[in-house]
């Protein structure tokens, strides 16, 4: 298998489309996340690659060969789901053995097989124990050992993580991006979680409402998101993003916004202004909008303490705000106080209003 492709697919229950128009090339050996909302047809587009669903149109290829047609047992993957999915009955060592026993595969082989998957993930003393003897991470392990046994072309998985805690969550994070290195195999992973899409991802492709909006590196993704969705899904606070006009400055365009002015990244300013927009969308992350007594004039309405950062949220208008990233070490402004915001040109980002998507 040297990648797995989507051409034109498109699923649909009933009137309901959960995917839309759907291309997608995953290479071979990468580790591909599928990011969005709830709802916005990812563990779908992941049930079509596993063969549970069949495309209403379209093709599935695993490498040069269409799979469509082909029964998921035939497909040579393996599935981990969000829910661990384990044998109540049966000990970890019998869990993890349970899908060689299927194949057939011969005694002295599994044994070779399951003790190395416990092993890679830490099970070799709990593999007499039953499903109802372990913790939760120690279960999804489990589960994860019956997916690499088999040895499979790709692994899918499905929010596999989202039933631990977060300590647990940083922790297998690290072991699934390990693991992926050892295998040297493809993963396509499903989740709504950025931290562990950027964390993770060779590259991400980020989903909403049935459709591909953007794929990249996860830096790329977050550097120069492609329209607004990605640019407000993708970070934490999400980027502010607010209505403006485009006007002369003294060294060029600048965008009038609610309380002030912000200046233009002039190849961006010349596509907007090549484009006749009556207006635009500006983009500034919170990390590289300063509260420095700049030419946005703005009231603190909230500041939130994170112990290692504090966001301060400001009124820029009775219908917009935005978010300033301060430092913990940098003392915040009071509540009801009015402040200056700067944003530095190379870190402005400007949406077509209409469309939503990028200019530059």
């Amino acid at each position: 298998m040297s990648r797995i492709a989507f051409r034109d697919v498109t699923k649909r229950f009933g009137d309901v489309v959960a995917v839309r128009d759907f291309n997608l090339e995953i290479e071979d050996q990468e580790f591909l996340v599928l990011l969005g909302p709830s709802g916005c047809g990812k563990s779908t587009a992941l049930r079509l690659v596993a063969g549970l669903e069949e495309p209403t149109s379209g093709e599935i290829m695993f490498g040069d060969v269409a799979v469509t047609d082909v029964e998921a047992k035939n497909r040579d993957i393996a599935m981990v789901f969000q829910s661990y999915a384990l044998y109540p009955h049966m000990t970890v060592r019998r869990n993890i053995e349970f899908p060689l026993r299927t194949r057939k595969i011969p005694r002295a082989e599994r044994v070779r097989l399951v003790a190395e998957a416990a092993r890679w993930l830490g099970l070799e003393e709990l593999l007499e124990r039953r499903p109802s003897e372990l913790s939760g991470g120690q279960r999804q392990r489990v589960a994860l050992g019956r997916a690499i046994v088999r040895r499979p072309q790709a692994f899918l998985m499905d929010e596999p993580l989202s039933n631990l805690d977060a300590k647990l969550r940083v922790k297998t994070r690290a072991e699934l991006v390990e693991l992926h290195r050892q295998l040297s195999r493809t993963f396509v992973y499903v989740t709504h979680d950025q931290v562990e899409a950027m964390t993770m991802a060779d590259r991400i492709a980020i989903m909403n409402e049935g459709a591909l909006q953007q794929i990249g590196p996860p830096q790329q993704v977050y550097e120069r998101p492609a329209n607004t969705f990605v640019a407000q899904f993708i970070g934490s606070p999400p980027m502010n993003v607010v209505r403006a006009t485009v006007a002369h400055g003294g060294d060029g365009l600048v965008a009038n916004v609610p309380g002030g002015t912000i200046p233009l990244p002039p190849a961006a300013a010349a596509a907007a202004a090549a484009m006749n927009l009556d207006g635009l969308l500006v983009g500034v992350r919170p990390e590289h909008l300063l509260l420095d007594g700049g030419p946005v004039k703005a009231t603190v309405r909230l500041v939130e303490s994170l112990g290692h950062e504090r966001h301060v949220i400001c009124d820029l208008s009775p219908e917009e705000f935005a978010i300033v990233r301060l430092p913990a070490d940098v003392p915040p402004p009071a509540k009801g106080e009015t402040v200056g915001l700067t944003a530095t040109a190379e870190h402005v980002h400007l949406f077509d209003p209409n469309t939503t998507l990028r200019i530059d």
